[in-house]
């Protein structure tokens, strides 16, 4: 029986000695595997159907490890793991399985693993400067940069820099689907689009060459006169100056799914000797009929789906995102200054909604969270109050943005941050564990870590109101939990449980929960008080700056106990022990939350499990800690 050829791939020189009749089968073989694998286990499954020919042209034409190769962002390499012999996908994005991006300690041919888009460049000119200084000069840099991608400034700050170093072997592939997670909008994709769609450029061409074709036998004159026309028509109809104009060789656009005229045009990079740009045309999803007649792009990452009808196994437990998307359009209609900026995420932070009711007042900016968060400022100078929406791992791109544009000008701004805290599968790159320590230090910002429905609702609605400092209200990608209600409000405040021990001298301990971790720190309470202990379980809600309500129950208490899905270095329960000193409070805070690390990919509770986060080993450390005071 005959092997697969998927199966004969242990290497890129094994891709490289296929015969290129074997290739279009190659490729069928790949899809059928992505969409059985990735159904069985979630995943980004558009957009790494739409970039097989690509992926394998880059593996023929190039030579990995020696050439460099670089994705962005990291998640359309799983075609890339496959041609470097990279095949157990069976347990991708779980605990001591693949990653779902890049991964150094997964094999020599992977460089990048930060997967937040439009670095790639960045790192693409640095490794050619590199081997331009050592005299590497037998070997390429590949960056492949998805189309949306290009929205990101840094990308533009990258070309600028590429295109100064004219004899150094870089070759930029634009991946251009027309789409990131949301079609891609602005400028670049207008520009994008005009060259993907004109039509009089290929037909003037194909007329030319059918014109050669009937008179016979083409002599030299005859080709230079179609070279001559190709280029004039070229510099007429097809207006790629954008990148010519910045001193950088111009490639395309060429059919993606075509390997062999993918592999012409790589070649034709690869000879070049210095700087190039290849424009490939690829459909996110090809081969993949559920992804193909998708609109709302839900196949860009999947959970575990029917691989027949793409649909998924078990609903959607993003319950967060949708309180979200349910509150902000209440908020939209009460308040006509509310108006709404994402990063390329409309559909993912749960904005589209907002969008569907009021068009005019949603403002998707690419890949950009420095210019989200500078121009949210402008639009708060001008009477708006703009809402952020964007994922917790993505802020911290903006953070200069966030302190010195929005802060110090002490502009009404309100961050969004769905996914905040411990996500888990995707890896280090896209934990939102960042967020509580990295805005502690911003001046005037107040933070809100709502801990289930009714107080997410009531978290947007005070941070609207709002006008004269940034707000942040945070919550998880975990399932919504049922509404934990307050038994009484101290001073903004939520006491969520007290339990008095018999014995009148019993000590008494604080246990502060934050967020996400509230249903803990309601555990760890009631452990605490099956040893005698008497314990009260607060929730401040608005963690950041730390209340001055919860610094005098601190002092109340014999020793406090703060649980959060942050960092705990800097993070709340260390600003809770810097207030309690500043006010000459002696009580000891006992902090729980994250180390300061880049997290494997796992899932949330695994995570929790390996970092100690458990009520039970909470319980076991505050007793410990008890005994030892």
């Amino acid at each position: 029986m005959n092997r697969s050829l998927l199966s004969r791939v242990r290497t890129p020189a094994d891709v490289r000695a296929l015969h290129p009749g074997q290739l279009d089968a190659l490729a069928q073989e790949i899809r059928t595997f992505l969409v059985d694998r990735v159904s069985r286990t979630g995943g980004h499954l558009g957009p790494n159907l739409g970039v097989v020919e690509l992926t394998i042209a880059l593996h023929r034409v190039f030579e990995s490890p020696r050439d460099t190769l670089v994705f962005d962002t990291g998640h359309q390499s799983y075609v890339h793991k496959l041609l470097t012999g990279r095949r157990d996908f069976e347990e991708l994005r779980r605990r001591g399985g693949l990653s779902g991006y890049p991964s150094r300690a997964e094999s020599e041919h992977d460089v990048v693993e930060n997967s937040h888009a439009s670095t790639a460049l960045s790192w693409a000119d640095g490794i050619a400067k590199a081997n331009e200084l050592q005299g590497r000069s037998d070997r390429h840099v590949v960056a492949v940069i998805g189309d949306g991608a290009l929205t990101g400034g840094m990308a533009w700050e990258a070309l600028n820099n590429i295109a100064e170093g004219q004899d150094r072997r870089l070759v930029v592939v634009v991946n251009d689907n027309g789409r990131s997670y949301a079609p891609t909008i602005g400028g670049l994709a207008l520009h994008l689009d005009t060259l993907r769609t004109t039509q009089g450029y290929e037909n003037v061409l194909s007329w030319g060459k059918r014109t050669l074709k009937r008179s016979g036998p083409p002599g030299r004159l005859a080709y230079d006169a179609l070279h001559g026309l190709k280029k004039g028509i070229k510099d007429v109809v097809l207006p790629q100056g954008l990148f010519e104009d910045l001193g950088l060789k111009y490639v395309g656009p060429v059919d993606g799914h075509d390997e062999q005229a993918v592999e012409r045009a790589l070649r034709r990079a690869q000879a070049f000797g210095g700087p190039v740009i290849v424009h490939v045309i690829t459909e996110k999803g090809r081969g993949y009929t559920p992804a193909e007649q998708d609109v709302a792009d839900r196949f860009h990452a999947v959970g575990v789906i029917h691989p027949e009808t793409g649909l998924p196994v078990a609903p959607s437990r993003f319950g967060w995102t949708s309180v979200f998307a349910d509150e902000i359009v209440r908020i939209g209609r009460r308040r006509p200054d509310v108006v709404a900026i994402t990063a390329a995420m409309l559909q993912p932070v749960g904005l589209a909604p907002f969008a569907a009711e009021f068009p005019h007042r949603v403002f998707d900016v690419g890949i950009a969270e420095q210019h989200a968060a500078t121009s949210a400022a402008g639009m708060a100078f001008g009477g708006l109050h703009p809402v952020v929406a964007v994922y917790a791992t993505f802020l911290n791109r903006a953070f200069d943005q966030v302190l010195m544009d929005v802060a110090l000008h002490r502009a009404g701004v309100t961050f969004v941050l769905d996914r905040a805290g411990l996500t888990g599968d995707d890896g280090a790159s896209h934990n939102g564990m960042w967020d509580m320590a990295m805005l502690a230090i911003v001046p005037g910002l107040r933070l809100a870590a709502p801990r289930d429905e009714q107080t997410l609702r009531t978290a947007l609605r005070e941070a609207v109101d709002v006008d004269d400092a940034p707000t942040v209200v945070r919550y998880p990608k975990s399932a919504l939990v049922d509404e934990i209600p307050a038994i009484e409000d101290l001073d903004g405040v939520d006491v969520l449980a007290r339990h008095d021990a018999p014995d009148a001298h019993a000590r008494r301990v604080l246990v502060v929960g934050v967020g996400a971790m509230v249903g803990s720190a309601l555990q760890v309470g009631e452990a605490l008080a099956a040893h005698g202990l008497s314990v009260t379980v607060v929730d401040p809600r608005w963690v950041l700056p730390i209340p001055a309500a919860l610094t005098k129950l601190v002092g109340d208490h014999d020793h406090a106990v703060t649980i959060e899905d942050g960092l705990v270095d800097g993070g709340v329960g260390a600003h809770v022990a810097q207030r309690a000193s500043e006010h000459g409070i002696l009580t000891p805070v006992q902090a729980f939350g994250i180390p300061r690390d880049f997290l494997p990919h796992a899932s949330r509770d695994q995570l929790v499990g390996a970092l100690r986060l458990t009520p039970q080993d909470i319980t076991r450390d505050v007793l410990t800690a008890l005994a030892g005071a």
